[in-house]
């Protein structure tokens, strides 16, 4: 709801719509490992992520709870000024370090962690020396930011490639009265899960 889509859904079509999300997203898989190499999720890992097995034992369909493996599956992120593991500013789960990168890495086999969940720039970031890369599909996101978004393709010899997705011009961003230029309703601010950090991208 804090994001916009209550308000959205709410406003084009009914709640039952936004509700029928919200059931969808609760039965959807948090987590998949492509051709045993790369491990992808929305949001990072967690300290209660010691096997990959722990996943395919989570309860679905659930709501999300505020902390545990589920969460932070969905909510924790990369921090290059940690080690081990930190506390978010989201005000939910953690951040995790480098060093908790390449540990997780090694010792389940992996090569990759590919997620999403903060904004960046130009649409995908790599962390912890290529081991972990954020992607990030939606430019301009919310319509407050000048970021780029991005798609990630693997071929069949786990070779990543990036499509990059580049971002409007500001002038056919205008925001009025709390509506953007094309109708759709501006973020709302405030209460709540911190807004996805922009990481220095420029608004």
């Amino acid at each position: 709801r804090i994001y916009g889509f209550y308000d959205e859904c709410k406003r084009r079509y009914n709640v039952r719509l936004w509700k029928t999300f919200t059931d969808c997203f609760n039965c959807l898989p948090v987590c998949a490992v492509v051709d045993e190499k790369i491990i992808c999720m929305h949001g990072g890992l967690s300290p209660d992520l010691t096997h990959l097995s722990d996943v395919a034992r989570l309860p679905r369909p659930c709501d999300i709870p505020d902390t545990g493996l589920l969460c932070d599956l969905l909510w924790s992120d990369p921090d290059k000024d940690v080690q081990g593991w930190g506390e978010n500013d989201r005000g939910v789960s953690y951040t995790f370090g480098a060093d908790v990168v390449a540990r997780f890495l090694q010792l389940h086999a992996l090569d990759l962690i590919c997620r999403a969940h903060q904004v960046v720039e130009d649409g995908y970031e790599f962390f912890a020396k290529r081991q972990l890369v954020t992607v990030f599909s939606a430019p301009n996101y919310c319509g407050e930011f000048d970021n780029a978004g991005a798609m990630m393709s693997v071929d069949e010899n786990l070779m990543c490639s990036f499509q990059i997705l580049k971002p409007a011009e500001k002038r056919a961003r205008l925001t009025v009265a709390g509506m953007s230029a094309d109708g759709r309703p501006t973020t709302p601010g405030g209460a709540g899960r911190a807004l996805t950090p922009p990481r220095g991208v420029r608004k």
